[in-house]
């Protein structure tokens, strides 16, 4: 697990629900954080799936990481995945492994 910036944004973002699997159905499941893009969410409970993308902690107000879901893609197509959410894609690019990685 990545450290967080704070202890409440590490109990948050690493919170586990025993009761729901599905963290848009639990209530105390506030925000989530995508390893793959590095990017920290606000789960909007509103029956759906909503989420919002936040760039500054709620609790100690630290700036957090850019987002990087657009790099993702980049690099995806540059080594010629056009649509990586229907192809499949390397093992990597399902974590962090993929901007951790020394090139």
């Amino acid at each position: 697990m990545p450290k967080h910036c704070c202890d409440m944004m590490s109990s948050q973002a690493d919170f586990r629900c025993e009761i729901h699997s599905n963290i848009f159905e639990c209530p105390d499941k506030l925000v989530d954080y995508d390893l793959k893009f590095d990017e920290y969410s606000l789960i909007i409970h509103d029956n759906g799936e909503s989420m919002v993308e936040i760039y500054y902690c709620p609790w100690c107000g630290s700036k957090l990481p850019d987002s990087k879901r657009d790099l993702w893609f980049e690099k995806l197509e540059s080594l010629g995945f056009e649509d990586p959410y229907e192809q499949e894609i390397p093992e990597e690019f399902q974590s962090d492994i993929w901007y951790k990685k020394k090139s």
